[in-house]
């Protein structure tokens, strides 16, 4: 390329020189002769024929420099970007794991009687979460079959199975999970949640045996009424969806969408009572 551009300059100094000369020689005259003005016609047009070809060489030489700065440039952005978006994740996962905590706390400060124990899931005991999940904690860690697994969005389901450094917890979405459920807003108390799966296969559950005349309505929250002594009251369990009527049972029914996704929680907390006699075994 260096060669290149000292043979265009030694070919236009050439151009320039001849084409000054005959200026010179022309000045003095008056009026310039048809063989010099077609010569400098001539020259001028070979001039710019060089000019423009070495201008044009410059700039597709300027144009692949830039194009490997500007190639290098988007690399270092595209990284920086996939950074960003890996850090803006985190944070938003932060955020929600840090309200969830705040929920968990929030009920354990009402609800002293009870200490929480944080386990990690580490697979599933069956085919899917709705067979239920392992635990890394177990007898090690005062863990018992029947107490309660929860995270700070609401109830989770039940131990149903205890080693020494594990558990099996089932899920509320298996259908042999029944927990005493409240609506909050109405005060109704003589509910029963169970699993329940809807046409997709969708993980939800269904309060049953709630009185006809209950004001039951789509929108309202389902916790647990702490009948029966097995689950804490005031644990929430989700919002109703609808509501239905079975006239020959003489009840309402309603489904209801659980607050906890079961197919994402990572961590639950055990609840285990501070007295081991409130659990009836």
């Amino acid at each position: 390329m260096k060669f290149l551009k000292n043979k265009l300059a030694v070919v236009i100094i050439i151009l320039s020189v001849t084409f000054l000369s005959i200026i010179g020689y022309s000045a003095n005259r008056e009026k310039m002769s048809f063989v010099e003005n077609g010569v400098g016609v001539t020259i001028n047009s070979v001039q710019g024929l060089f000019y423009d070809g070495f201008y044009k060489v410059r700039n597709s030489f300027k144009f692949i420099t830039n194009f490997s700065n500007v190639k290098k440039e988007n690399e270092q952005l595209k990284k920086a970007n996939s950074e960003f978006q890996t850090k803006a994740l985190e944070y938003d996962a932060a955020i929600k794991e840090n309200a969830s905590y705040k929920s968990m706390f929030k009920f354990s400060d009402k609800r002293t009687e009870y200490n929480y124990i944080g386990a990690d899931i580490k697979g599933i005991s069956g085919n899917n979460f709705s067979d239920g999940f392992i635990i890394n904690v177990g007898e090690n860690k005062g863990i018992k079959k029947r107490m309660i697994a929860m995270t700070g969005e609401g109830l989770v389901g039940q131990v149903t199975s205890v080693g020494n450094n594990w558990a099996i917890v089932q899920c509320l979405s298996n259908e042999n999970i029944a927990v005493a459920g409240l609506v909050e807003r109405t005060g109704d108390n003589n509910g029963i949640v169970k699993g329940y799966k809807d046409e997709n296969n969708k993980l939800l559950a269904q309060i049953q045996r709630l009185s006809l005349d209950s004001a039951i309505k789509k929108g309202d929250v389902i916790e647990t009424s702490g009948l029966g002594g097995i689950y804490p009251a005031g644990i929430r369990i989700g919002s109703v969806l609808s509501v239905y009527s079975d006239k020959g049972e003489v009840m309402k029914s309603a489904i209801i969408e659980p607050y906890v996704d079961f197919t994402k929680i990572e961590e639950v907390f055990i609840v285990v009572p501070k007295d081991t006699r409130e659990i009836k075994y």
